[in-house]
C-alpha cells in the first residue's frame, strides 16, 4: 500500500451499525482494517452523516460514531449533510493536504453514501478500492440488504473509467 493511500470510513454511526444487515459483524471487520491501517500509519478519515432532526441529529447518541471504531484525536471527522462525502465538506482539501491518490472505502449505507462517494471519488481522479464485505445497508421495500450489497459490489467493480473502482474482500486488502 503506497503512502498516497487513505482509509475512508463512512457513516459508521451507532444507529446504522445497530440496524444494518450484519451491522456488528461489519463493525468487527472495519475494526480489523482500522487497526491494521493504524499499525501501518495509513491516514484514516471519517465521514459522519448529520441531519437537523432524528437519528442523525448532531449530538444525539445514535449519531455518534460506533464506539469500537471511533476515531483517534489526529483522525479527522468530516461532517456531511448529503450522500456525497465530498459535497460541501473539507474532504477533498484534507486528502489533497496529505497527497492522497488512493481511497479504501468502507462503511454505510451501500446504496447511498458508499455508492455516491465512491463514484464521486473516481470522478475527482482518485483510485478507489471498495471493500466488499465492509459496507452494508438496511432492507428496502424492493430489495433485501444482501441483494443491494451484492448489486453495488458488482456495479462498482470497475465502472468504466480510467480510475476504475476495484472491489475486494476485507481479507484481500493490501494492508491486511
Amino acid at each position: 500500500m503506497s503512502k498516497s493511500t487513505a482509509l475512508l470510513i463512512i457513516d459508521v454511526q451507532k444507529f446504522l451499525i445497530e440496524h444494518a444487515f450484519q451491522g456488528h459483524a461489519l463493525a468487527n471487520r472495519i475494526k480489523k482494517l482500522l487497526s491494521r491501517a493504524r499499525d501501518l500509519q495509513i491516514p484514516i478519515l471519517y465521514a459522519q452523516h448529520c441531519e437537523p432532526d432524528g437519528e442523525f441529529a448532531i449530538g444525539t447518541p445514535t449519531w455518534e460514531i460506533y464506539h469500537t471504531i471511533s476515531p483517534q484525536e489526529h483522525e479527522p471527522v468530516i461532517r456531511k449533510f448529503a450522500c456525497d462525502s465530498f459535497w460541501d465538506t473539507p474532504l477533498q482539501d484534507e486528502l489533497a493536504s496529505r497527497e492522497i491518490k488512493q481511497l479504501v472505502i468502507v462503511g454505510l449505507q451501500t446504496e447511498y453514501c458508499i455508492d455516491t462517494t465512491s463514484r464521486r471519488a473516481v470522478s475527482l481522479g482518485y483510485n478507489v478500492t471498495l471493500v466488499e464485505d465492509c459496507h452494508s445497508t438496511l432492507d428496502s421495500p424492493v430489495l433485501k440488504a444482501e441483494q443491494i450489497i451484492a448489486h453495488h459490489n458488482q456495479v462498482l467493480n470497475g465502472f468504466g473509467t480510467e480510475n476504475n473502482g476495484i472491489v475486494v474482500k476485507c481479507s484481500d486488502t493490501l494492508f491486511i
